[in-house]
């Protein structure tokens, strides 16, 4: 009886669908690279998410980010995209934590994770989570930066130790370096940063971080966190895929 994941296991095969459904994944951000992210996640059916994000949705969200809507402006993006999951897959479990991930707080909630997807916009925070990463034996990947792009096909994944170009990973080295950490798969771009235009007679528009929010684009984003989305679901299922046919 074909289900909502009859055409993942078409390619996957049932040892693998059946690790995916029991997989545990944490989330952190939930933006457009996070968002996106967790969206195929819970389509290709992991089980279990962790989501993390204490920001909700804005106008200027719409933009490019998959919880982002005239009629979800004003509401926590984790329950915004815990209600997506749940559509999606009504059987999964989904553990939302409506909080900005900072470098001291409890990491309680990751508890039993499988996996680890940082798509945060802070350097202390994505440090940190490397560090949880490496002390709990948990899986991370990192998404760099995605803003000011304008070509998807330029993302790339790799370690963090042979990246180049991307202003974000060139920090990133130097300090996981410091604190003895010498790998991080990332999902980074080879485009250089562009010059963004701010708007004529408006006044900038803060980020998260404070700072000025960069510009950014449907379609960069969404593939970052479709990558990430990629390579969480190969790792988790190495091994258990069918064998490809002999040509």
């Amino acid at each position: 009886m074909p289900d909502e994941f009859s055409r993942s296991r078409l390619l996957l095969g049932q040892k693998a669908m059946d690790r995916l459904a029991c997989a545990k994944i944490a989330v952190f951000g939930l933006g457009g690279v996070g968002g996106h992210a967790v969206d195929a996640l819970a389509r290709t059916g992991v089980g279990s998410f962790v989501l993390v994000d204490g920001d909700r949705v804005s106008l200027t969200n719409i933009n490019r980010q998959i919880v982002a809507d005239h009629s979800t402006v004003g509401r926590l993006k984790t329950e915004v995209m815990r209600e997506r999951i749940l559509l999606i897959n009504p059987h999964a479990s989904v553990e939302a934590h409506p909080v900005f991930f900072l470098p001291g707080d409890a990491d309680s909630f990751l508890n039993g994770c499988d996996y680890l997807v940082d798509a945060v916009d802070t350097v202390a925070a994505k440090l940190r989570l490397a560090e949880i990463g490496q002390e709990r034996g948990i899986p991370v990947i990192s998404a760099m930066g995605a803003g000011n792009k304008l070509d998807p096909t330029r993302f790339e994944v790799a370690d963090i130790t042979e990246t180049s170009v991307c202003p974000l990973c060139r920090v990133m080295r130097r300090e996981l370096k410091k604190r003895g950490i010498p790998h991080l798969k990332v999902v980074y771009s080879r485009e250089p940063p562009l010059p963004v235009y701010p708007e004529e007679g408006g006044s900038e528009e803060k980020g998260t971080t404070g700072r000025t929010a960069p510009g950014s684009l449907a379609f960069v984003p969404s593939v970052a966190g479709l990558i990430l989305a990629s390579q969480v679901i190969q790792d988790l299922t190495e091994g258990l895929r069918p064998e490809p046919a002999p040509c």
